[in-house]
């Protein structure tokens, strides 16, 4: 994509929600891009094509998509699919008024799956704060609300990686816990996050020097015991005796001016 035409479509996508957007104290009134007018119609504005444009391009990547049967080739293809959304996404969040109406509406949740999925937590992130701070509708395909998504998606990547004895980004998870504090969500869908939370904590509190493995450890064992809370069946017991077995082995290499063993002269 050329430069010209990212800029021309981060100015486009702006004025398509800026166009959206009511009256004071009004409902938006955007067209949806169903009944936007056809492209070559004297009528239809630069914005409203390009609305309709960008549309019809995520409809043509997901029927793509549809066709894909691997998971790790669909991965693939969203990575190269993402590149042609970046400057109507950018846009939408510049403008900071919704995201429209109709089969436009769908690119900055969708894209903010599609993140996810490949790994992009960073730039996900950005995108849910705008959705959830705008409480975008995420697309009928996903059957999930926007919050649950994230916390589900981002939690079952990072235990996915934990697993196989890899470490995740905690800034992320902790990202999403604050992102997502306030939100309705399932209690077992939470329980994977702090799951996952107190699980790298843990990690990273066994291989620590005794000083900077406690706090870490408390920390972890408040988070598994709030997942184990939310979800008896969350997978976490074994983890929290393991962190009360850590915790008890430094307090008892701890010298006895530490453990309040000193009396007063």
């Amino acid at each position: 994509m050329s430069l010209a035409r990212r800029h021309r479509e981060r100015i486009l996508a702006a004025q398509t929600v800026s166009a959206a957007a009511a009256p004071a104290g009004g409902a938006a009134v955007a067209p949806a891009a169903e009944t936007l007018p056809a492209s070559g119609a004297a009528n239809a504005s630069p914005a409203d094509i390009a609305a309709r444009q960008v549309g019809l391009r995520m409809t043509h990547d997901l029927r793509q998509l549809k066709e894909i049967r691997s998971i790790d080739m669909k991965i693939a293809a969203k990575r190269k699919m993402l590149p042609e959304y970046k400057s109507w996404v950018l846009g939408i969040l510049a403008a900071d008024n919704g995201v429209g109406a109709g089969l436009a509406a769908e690119v900055v949740p969708t894209c903010m799956v599609w993140l996810i999925d490949t790994g992009a937590f960073d730039d996900a992130l950005i995108l849910a704060e705008f959705v959830l701070r705008h409480k975008v509708a995420m697309p009928s395909r996903y059957e999930r609300d926007a919050a649950t998504i994230v916390v589900e998606e981002v939690a079952d990547a990072a235990i996915k990686a934990q697993n196989t004895n890899e470490s995740f980004s905690l800034d992320t998870l902790r990202q999403v816990a604050d992102l997502t504090e306030h939100c309705d969500i399932h209690d077992p869908v939470r329980a994977k996050l702090f799951k996952a939370i107190g699980t790298e904590l843990l990690d990273r509190g066994a291989d620590a020097a005794p000083e900077d493995a406690k706090p870490m450890l408390e920390q972890a064992l408040a988070s598994l015991t709030e997942a184990q809370r939310l979800n008896d069946r969350a997978g976490v017991k074994d983890k929290i005796k393991r962190v009360n077995k850590l915790l008890a082995a430094i307090a008892a290499a701890a010298p006895a001016s530490q453990q309040g063993g000193d009396s007063a002269a």
